[in-house]
Order: C-alpha cells, then structure tokens, then sequence
C-alpha cells in the first residue's frame, strides 16, 4: 500500500530529450528537474527504465510515442503508477514514410541511386553510362496493385485511405478494430476475413500491430508460403514480427521480393534485398512535437483532476472536474470494493457528488467527487481510513 499526498509543486523528471513544445505544457505549480530523485511524473521516449527504482511519489510515467517495451508496465501497475502513450501522434509521420518507400522500393529507387553514385569520377560518360545502366532498374507502378493493411489503427487507417487515393486497392485485416478508427477508414478498403485470405492476395503487405506473444514472428516461412511470389513487406511496428531466420530463404528464393525494415540489424543487413530504415519511422520534428505535447498533456491532466486517458495499464476513465475535492483509488478489481469507499467516506459525513469506476483485468480505479466543503486537516485522516481498505493500492485526494 503506498499513500500519495497532496501537493502544491509537481515535479516533473525528463529521461530523454522532450521538445520543448511538450515541457512548456508544465507551467505554474509545476517544477521541471531532471536530477530529481523522487518525481510526481516522468516523460521519457526510448530510455530504458527496466533497472530504475521508483520514488514513492512517483504517480505517472508518460511514454512520448506508442511503444512501451522499455518501461516495467508490470511493476507501474502493483504500485499504482499509470503508464500513458501516445497513439497516434506520430502516425502521419510513419504513414508518410511507408508510402514513401512503398514506391521507392516498387521503382528499385534506392539501389538505382547507391548504383549512379557509383559513377563518380567518370566525367562526361556519366550520362551515357547512366542511359545504358537504367534498364537494371526497371520497376513497376504501384497504381492497380493490392495493398494489404494488417492493424487499421491510427496508422494503418491512415496508410489505407492515403493508398487508395494512389489508386490502389487495399485490403485490411483487422480483427480488434475500434469504433473511432472504423469511423476512419474508407468504405473502399475491403475487410480480409482472415490474415491468410490477405497474404494471398496482396502485392505489397503493410504491418501495424503491436509486438505480443500472439503477433510474434508472425512473418514466417509458413505464411511466406501463403503470398504471391515477389511480394513487398513492410515492416515499421517491430522486428520480432518477422521470424528473420525464414525471412533469409524468402528473399533467396524471390518468394519476397523486398523486405524494407525501419529495424535493421546484422541479420537482415546480410540479406539481399532489404531495404533498412534507421528506425525513421517517427523521426520528424512534427512527430516529436506533438508526441511530446500528448504525453505532457495528458499527465498534466492526470496530476491535476485524475481524469485518465490512453493509459497502457489502467483503465481510461473521466469525470468533469469541478474543483471540489476528488478521491482517486487504484485498487484490485474485487467485488464490494466501491462500497467499501463509499462507506469510509459516509464515515467522515461526506457526500458524494459524482462517481466513476472503471476495471481494466486484475485491477480497477475509481473517482469520487465529494459534494461537502472539506477541511483539509481531514484530508490525512480520509486517506488513512481508505488505505486500510483490503485490496487498495494507492489513494490520491485532489
């Protein structure tokens, strides 16, 4: 059990560099320090955070982009601390970038400009050499082929609608798509029912989805097997999903005829027929900007109401704040556990104004608007009585 208090200055600790779009979000009663050693909230991108140890006031940590593989969200998740990311405040950025290699790759793009740089020092054969060399380099247009989309979120929507506007047809595979993203997404990208009724029939397959235990090497040689012979993959979510020890015959065999991944290593450098992305896939300063604002934003918001959004591991939950004082308990998700707070707070002659309680697994947060004026020497006492409550983790009180 971990009791957080109150406090007039929030602490804010930096573990990468932020923009400074994102830290101009923390002004007032909030203090920005690096060195700190025990943070209200920590922003960080890349860092690895695997061996940190946490300050008992740590409340929030605040990913500025969507993957949260270096930070322990297990360990957050018993103490009560709440993870965030920020999906899709990159995704035009990565849209762009497999777009862009989409038809780079399709027109042999890259190897034609490693090959002319090459024809340095020929002088005024350079454009004989150069007529006579093209034909090596003869691609094909991408307009009129399929495209398939597996994971139609923020980005793969976006890639999706972008590709047929480019003329191409476009299948999605999709089996957890939300409401908002469907919304989203063109009625003119046709719904693979399977993942293998999309391998099968795309020329280029493009990949958008988390790297889980579920999704994990799911590029193999079984599923090579299943596409069209010379087929593209593009691969800008994470290289565990591509067994690389498969995708090696694949490329020899021309059963794919180009791998472009934004996750190279000395594996697929060796590989014929790669195309390796230095990990550009969010790397513009319009990415990082607004990566860094949503994630400063929404723990700002978190710090001073409790209000919730896109957490990784709790759940999302909102009240309209009004000022008055506000409960905020993490909690196991067990039964009669919001009677129990109710309970401590009638103990106290409170009254409750307005309520949320949302469970995400093993684990649940409620929020609780108090209605009576309350004196803040009661405050300790308050969060004393909800702290012996078996089963909670952490108790804020706004």
């Amino acid at each position: 059990m971990n009791t957080i208090m109150l406090e007039k200055m929030n602490t804010i600790k930096t573990l990468n560099v932020i923009s400074e779009g994102g830290l101009n979000v923390f002004k007032n009663n909030y203090k920005l320090d690096d060195d700190h050693e025990n943070p209200d909230a920590i922003l960080l991108r890349s860092f690895n955070m695997h061996s940190m140890e946490f300050g008992n006031k740590l409340k929030a940590i605040a990913r500025a982009g969507a993957g949260v593989n270096n930070i322990p969200v297990d360990k957050c998740t018993d103490e009560g601390i709440v993870v965030f990311n920020t999906p899709g405040a990159n995704a035009n950025a990565v849209k762009e970038l497999v777009l862009t290699t989409l038809m780079a790759s399709s027109r042999n793009l890259f190897d034609g400009v490693a090959w002319t740089k090459t024809l340095t020092g020929e002088s005024d054969q350079v454009s004989k050499l150069v007529e006579a060399g093209k034909k090596q380099f003869v691609g094909k247009e991408i307009r009129g082929k399929t495209l398939g989309v597996i994971g139609l979120g923020a980005i793969g929507a976006l890639v999706a609608n972008d590709a047929l506007d480019l003329g191409m047809e476009v299948i999605g595979f999709d089996p957890f798509i939300s409401v908002d993203t469907a919304w989203n997404l063109s009625s003119h990208v046709q719904r693979a029912m399977t993942i293998e009724e999309l391998f099968a029939n795309s020329d280029f397959i493009t990949v958008h989805v988390p790297f889980t235990d579920t999704t994990g090497g799911m590029f193999n040689q079984a599923t090579f097997s299943l596409m069209k012979p010379g087929v593209h993959i593009l691969n800008f979510s994470r290289g565990e999903l591509v067994n690389e020890k498969d995708m090696g015959p694949a490329l020899e065999s021309g059963i794919v005829g180009k791998y472009i991944t934004d996750f190279p290593n000395e594996n697929v450098l060796k590989m014929d027929n790669v195309i390796p992305i230095p990990h550009l896939g969010a790397s513009t300063k319009e990415s990082e900007e607004n990566c860094a604002m949503m994630a400063a934003r929404q723990v700002k918001d978190f710090l001073e109401t409790g209000n919730i959004k896109n957490s990784v591991n709790y759940p999302n939950a909102s009240l309209p704040y009004t000022g008055k004082r506000r409960v905020a308990a993490f909690h196991k998700n067990v039964p009669n556990m919001v009677g129990q707070i109710t309970t401590a707070l009638s103990s106290f002659n409170l009254n409750i104004a307005d309520m949320v309680n949302r469970s995400r697994e093993g684990y649940a947060y409620t929020m609780v608007d108090i209605e009576n004026d309350v004196n803040g020497d009661i405050i300790p006492s308050l969060e004393e009585k909800i702290n012996q409550i078996e089963g909670i983790v952490t108790t804020r009180i706004i």
